[in-house]
């Protein structure tokens, strides 16, 4: 038996050995030696969870025609990134490395190659075309051509035509940037977010089939199949911005370990919190929490979108605050709209403290919960800004009514909660200090004309906002940009708005005044947001579309 397994031979025999069982694993596991297959942690079962499913391995695909693919990055540069589902009360998101270039039964040799992304947000609709080398795995990131436009298809109601014919404008934008040769296997697909979906399921419903069959039949781009026109889930929407933003600055992609950012995106119906808590902290379960592979390391994210809670929202929110308040204190000279709409003959005036000395908002709609609406003028409390101290009287009584529509002393059944009872683990104990928090969307919108750097903190944001409440005369000494005291004159809800997003940030999610911020509309040249993490599944082979035959 020794001169059988002499020296010489062994190393033959255990390789025959190694090889031989490295077949038999191969063959019980055919998926294993596939690198572009995602590694899924088992989602746990519980209650109150949402069921998602996406790509497995020969799996049965229990929601038919919505099918994510999966694509993994290699290295951290201006690549996309791809998400997939699996089911479980826990959201779990898998991304490995496999991408072809050969899209849904039409080979060719990998390239350059499109994808149309229409992102319809609640004050408008958006299109990102995003160009593609597919001979990276995953796809590199070429460029982007970006084009936006109001109103958003929400504000056609019924009109299901004039909302489809309303994206003309941006999809004349997509025939010119892609190539013609191009055209026919260019995925298209349009994801509408909060303010479609406050208009209601049969509203909403309507104006999307009508955006599909427009495309369809007036556009050459192939239309995504399934949830490729539809209202996007705000938990999508939020995990889909933070990888795209942590992915953009260099953070994950690779397996560095590489501190991610948390993320907050401020649009016009909702706002989204997405980041990753400390390790080894245990979060509770439930659909808030997201489980990703990505890149060859784990993340366990907290997520929530908050419906309602956007800028615009925020503002009815506050508006409807104060007509309630003056309904309360018996002023009976307010007429509420009939139900055609008609507007009373008299002409109705409010004093609202978010408004700075001297400034009217005129022909305000205010929708009140209870389904009345009105029409009125708000003036400021002050009829000039020489008063400081009056002035930020009325800035305090203003961040009042911003942070009672937060409903902050709803009862938290949790440990800690941001706002309206909503379970999040703490941002001050649960989140290194030496994490960057990035804030973008109309957080940016608001701040950026005014002069704000790429980072500051929530205190300075918070003195820019008793500033602008504060009137004219002080935008004029404080303020060394023309353009932005031009910005102010134009906007009269523009100290409501920083109201609004300070208690938010600070009331809300409860940011430390002194914890640094960073905003950004664009990293390396690429728009931040969902669009480019929900864009790069459509190049995998098996996304849900397929080439358009002439």
């Amino acid at each position: 038996m020794s001169g059988l397994f002499s020296t010489r031979h062994s190393k033959y025999v255990f390789a025959g050995i190694f090889v031989f069982g490295l077949f038999l694993f191969l063959l019980a596991n055919p998926s294993s030696g596939n690198p572009g297959l995602p590694k899924m942690k088992t989602p746990s079962t519980g209650s109150g969870g949402r069921v998602i499913h996406g790509l497995e391995d020969e799996g049965e695909n229990i929601y038919p025609g919505k099918t994510t693919p999966v694509v993994t990055p290699k290295t951290p540069n201006v690549d996309g990134e791809v998400i997939s589902k699996n089911p479980g009360s826990e959201d779990s998101i898998g991304v490995s490395g496999s991408t072809s270039s050969v899209q849904n039964g039409s080979s060719s040799d990998c390239g350059t190659e499109y994808v149309v992304m229409i992102d319809a947000g609640s004050s408008g609709s958006r299109v990102h075309v995003y160009s593609f080398d597919t001979c990276f795995s995953p796809p590199k990131l070429l460029g982007e051509t970006f084009e936006m436009l109001k109103p958003g298809l929400s504000s056609f109601d019924t009109d299901t035509v004039g909302a489809a014919k309303s994206l003309d404008p941006l999809l004349k934008v997509a025939v010119d940037a892609v190539p013609k040769e191009k055209q026919a296997c260019t995925p298209v697909s349009v994801k509408a977010t909060a303010g479609l979906r406050l208009l209601g399921p049969e509203k909403s419903d309507n104006i999307l089939k009508k955006v599909r069959s427009y495309l369809e039949e007036q556009y050459p781009f192939s239309v995504v199949e399934g949830d490729g026109v539809a209202i996007m889930e705000g938990s999508d929407e939020g995990v889909y911005a933070w990888i795209t933003t942590n992915y953009l600055l260099g953070n994950i992609g690779s397996a560095e370990l590489i501190p991610t950012v948390a993320v907050f995106d401020l649009g016009g119906g909702s706002t989204q919190i997405v980041f990753e808590p400390k390790e080894g902290e245990k979060m509770l379960p439930g659909e808030h929490k997201y489980e990703i592979e990505f890149g060859g390391r784990h993340f366990t994210l907290y997520q929530y979108s908050h419906l309602g809670y956007g800028l615009m929202q925020g503002r009815e929110k506050i508006n409807a605050l104060v007509i309630e308040t003056a309904l309360k204190n018996g002023n009976t000279k307010l007429e509420k709209l009939d139900s055609k709409g008609k507007e009373p003959a008299t002409k109705q005036t409010l004093v609202h403290p978010c408004l700075p000395p001297a400034v009217t908002a005129s022909d305000v709609k205010v929708k009140l919960e209870n389904g009345d609406s009105y029409i009125v003028d708000f003036v400021s409390p002050l009829r000039d800004d020489q008063s400081s101290e009056l002035a930020s009287t009325s800035a305090t009584q203003c961040r009042y009514l911003a942070e009672t529509v937060l409903n902050k002393d709803l009862e938290c059944k949790t440990k800690s909660c941001s706002f309206n009872g909503i379970y999040q683990p703490s941002l001050t104990h649960q989140f290194e200090t030496t994490r960057d928090m990035y804030i973008f969307s109309f957080f940016y919108d608001r701040l950026q004309p005014l002069g704000f750097p790429s980072s500051f903190t929530l205190d300075e944001v918070k003195d820019i906002t008793k500033l602008v409440c504060s009137g004219s005369s002080f935008w004029n000494q404080f303020l060394f940009q023309p353009e932005s005291v031009h910005e102010l004159e134009n906007e009269p809800l523009w100290c409501l708005d920083l109201s609004f997003m300070v208690a938010l940030l600070h009331t809300g999610y409860e940011i430390p005044l002194s914890r640094e911020l960073h905003t950004a509309k664009k990293i390396k040249d690429n728009e931040l947001g969902w669009c480019l993490g929900a864009s790069l599944p459509l190049l995998d082979n098996n996304a849900n579309w397929k080439c358009r035959v002439a």
